[in-house]
């Protein structure tokens, strides 16, 4: 007497299995004895008409969505620089512990950027310890100007790159390092451009602010020094979390470059890119995993860890369903590649963000305890891996020892043949069928309660009520 609340169900095989296991689990128990069940007509355009006992049993209406198995934790690390595997110090499938070192990144790419950014941090410091005589005013305000203009399109362009990482934590940390070097410079050009005022109205030192604007520069070149050489250090891949591990592809994978600063400054926060946000394409299935030698391009996918010590569940719910699904509620899970399994799950949380589904309408991400499960022959059922694929039925209302009837014996309201206003059945009173109206409570798709109207032990018509009119002879 399980149901769903809407007609868009998950179809199949599997699903009119669990229909059918469901009908004769009710018929097996007795809920529900059928009285009769004969033809009423000599026509083949009569209808058939069914009649039942109201009996007394459990209702229950669920949501079925579309779910998945999901790890405790997982990351995917990429290579900040392209380069080639200079050791490899895991295998594909190992255990690792949080902090072990997997690999090390031989990359001249990014040595040479390095240098640099040395380079260019030494000239800066050299320029503004020179003498403002070598000047004019007019030419400081010019390059004052250019300054601004060059470090407002370099800061915008990286927060527009730290925007589009799909992991939040990484993105929070790359927004913070930009907003923290962007605050700095934007005091000292501040202070620069008072000093510049100054110099124009004769009131201020040249030397001054030549010196001013050379430390503004400089907020850049150390910045830069101090991401090249987070970049170098990244080199040395780390397991961020204790799990299993997946070597990526050999095959190098595509990347794209992110803006000057957008990348170090991620490196420096000591929080990795996930896959594919540098635009790498998916990997081709069975391409050979990692080795040692292979090149990799910036960007790529070198490793990805899970950690599934403990799992858990998704599901994507309808908008017009979610609101009945709350903390607690509980559910019932097919796993697609354990054929027979029945697992258990119990929702934690729902999450608040819609996402776009087909048609035009939303789903919500419903996040679910994994409670084990029992298998066809009612041993525990095997544990499913991370990412396998589920039907997520949860049980969003139940009710137990009310008066029920069979589905099919609702006319709902406004129907054809149906009340205006309420729900009605059609009750057979010494032969003959009369409407009476009811309230429903729960609904299922086998079996709904009544919640008033009718008595324990009436008959009612369970099948044809639609064709059914008032007088009409019931056998």
């Amino acid at each position: 007497m399980r149901a769903l609340t809407h007609p868009r169900t998950p179809s199949g095989p599997r699903r009119r299995a669990r229909r059918a296991a469901r009908g004769l689990s009710l018929a097996a128990s007795g809920v529900l004895a059928a009285l009769v069940v004969a033809g009423c007509s000599s026509g083949e355009d009569e209808a058939t008409i069914g009649t039942g006992e109201v009996t007394r049993g459990d209702v229950q209406q669920v949501v079925d969505a579309a779910g998945q198995v999901q790890p405790r934790a997982s990351a995917v690390l990429t290579a900040p620089a392209a380069g080639t595997v200079a050791t490899l110090a895991v295998t594909d499938g190992q255990e690792v512990q949080a902090g072990q070192v997997l690999m090390t990144l031989e990359s001249p790419s990014a040595v040479q950027a390095l240098e640099r950014a040395r380079s260019a941090d030494a000239e800066a410091a050299r320029s503004g310890s020179g003498a403002g005589a070598a000047v004019t005013p007019k030419q400081l305000a010019a390059q004052q100007r250019a300054a601004q203009r060059d470090a407002e399109a370099r800061f915008a362009q990286a927060e527009a790159q730290a925007r589009a990482i799909p992991d939040p934590t990484a993105q929070a940390a790359a927004l913070a390092a930009v907003q923290s070097s962007r605050t700095q410079y934007e005091l000292l050009a501040s202070q620069t451009q008072a000093l510049v005022d100054q110099v124009n109205a004769g009131l201020g030192s040249l030397d001054t602010a030549v010196a001013s604007l050379g430390s503004a520069q400089r907020v850049q070149t150390r910045a830069a020094v101090a991401a090249a050489q987070a970049t170098v250090d990244a080199l040395t891949v780390t397991a961020p979390i204790s799990g299993r591990v997946s070597l990526g592809s050999s095959g190098g994978g595509g990347g794209s470059a992110l803006p000057a600063g957008a990348e170090q400054l991620l490196a420096g926060s000591g929080v990795s890119l996930p896959g594919g946000a540098g635009g790498e394409a998916a990997a081709a299935a069975g391409a050979p995993v990692l080795a040692q030698g292979a090149a990799v391009s910036q960007g790529a996918t070198l490793v990805t860890v899970i950690d599934a010590s403990t799992l858990s569940l998704t599901a994507d719910v309808d908008e017009t369903d979610v609101l009945q699904v709350q903390p607690g509620v509980e559910a019932d899970v097919m796993v697609d590649a354990v054929e027979g399994a029945t697992y258990h799950g119990t929702v934690t949380s729902v999450d608040p963000t819609a996402r776009s589904g087909g048609g035009g309408g939303v789903t919500y991400t419903v996040r679910l305890s994994y409670d084990g499960g029992t298998g066809a022959d009612g041993a525990p059922a095997a544990t499913p891996l991370p990412g396998m694929s589920a039907t997520v039925s949860l049980v969003v209302r139940s009710v137990s020892g009310v008066v029920e009837v069979p589905a099919s014996a609702i006319v709902r309201a406004g129907s054809p043949n149906g009340s205006k206003d309420s729900d009605s059945v059609w009750v057979v009173r010494d032969g003959q069928a009369e409407r009476r109206e009811v309230r429903v409570g729960v609904r299922g798709d086998a079996d709904v309660e009544v919640a008033q109207g009718l008595r324990e032990g009436e008959t009612v018509v369970t099948d044809g009520a639609a064709d059914v009119s008032a007088g009409q002879q019931v056998p």
